[in-house]
């Protein structure tokens, strides 16, 4: 593993993050947040995620693995790994309150009838900071592992931290009246994603082999599975736009699968 792409992962992960400052910016600018919008872009997102993970990580780990195991023993190391990182990202979700918890969908219309603006910046930029943190590792993981597969997961994250940087903004500026900590604060929070990737640079390095190598493609399809069906599909329906979730989905799986064919 050579610093250069060691570099470009942490390049990714940094982008991903600071994507949540889009979303802030978004619920500034614009009057009413565009529901239709975020229902498309939070289905896009989720079929991104599901299609790379069923069809290119966990192959792809099971390949790996299958160069020290035998084939059976590979599977179940892969399927260890995978519901590991649902277990660790559902952890994550019930220990975080849910008023407090960005990946429970609210909008910024929802904030401004009141009920959450005591909420203070900290507590809710510590929230979504926590959540933050595994999917950057999933980010940091998969651009050492495939260039390929990384970017549309970056992409996807930085997607769907776009809600969650409008959840975090818009009850800080009701309850502190300056635009500019809402937006600080927003943008910190995705910064726990380069944390994430960060730690496990520090912690993965020492023993990167093929084999941790593909125990990590597997936990970050069960990090991206969850988040898909915990956050991003149930955000479409939350939001009153079911078929233009679907839509999302089904045009995401598509693109990915002409990329993946293309790059291929």
């Amino acid at each position: 593993m050579d610093m250069h792409s060691v570099l470009i992962a942490f390049g990714m992960t940094l982008v991903a993050g600071l994507s949540t400052g889009i979303g802030s910016l978004m619920a500034f600018v614009a009057k009413h947040t565009d529901t239709r919008f975020l229902s498309l872009s939070l289905g896009l997102s989720a079929g991104v995620m599901i299609y790379i993970s069923f069809m290119e990580l966990m192959p792809e780990a099971v390949s790996l693995l299958e160069k020290v195991y035998m084939e059976k023993e590979a599977t179940v190391y892969m399927l260890l790994a995978f519901f590991a990182g649902i277990a660790v990202i559902a952890l994550i979700d019930f220990l975080v309150p849910g008023d407090e918890n960005p990946h429970e969908m609210h909008d910024s219309e929802e904030y401004r009838k009141g009920g959450r603006l005591k909420r203070t910046g900290v507590m809710m930029a510590l929230a979504i900071g926590i959540h933050n943190f595994p999917e950057g590792m999933a980010t940091f993981g998969s651009a050492l592992s495939d260039m390929s597969i990384a970017v549309p997961i970056m992409f996807a994250i930085a997607i769907h931290n776009i809600p969650e940087g409008i959840a975090v903004s818009v009850p800080i500026y009701h309850a502190t009246g300056s635009r500019r900590k809402a937006f600080v604060y927003s943008a910190l929070s995705g910064m726990a994603e380069p944390v994430g990737a960060l730690v496990g640079f520090l912690f993965l390095l020492p023993f990167w082999t093929p084999v941790v190598n593909a125990l990590l493609l597997a936990f970050v399809s069960g990090i991206m599975v969850f988040i898909s069906f915990d956050e991003l599909l149930p955000g479409t329906e939350k939001y009153g736009h079911h078929h233009l979730g679907i839509i999302g989905v089904v045009t995401g799986m598509a693109v990915m699968a002409v990329s993946l064919l293309l790059m291929s």
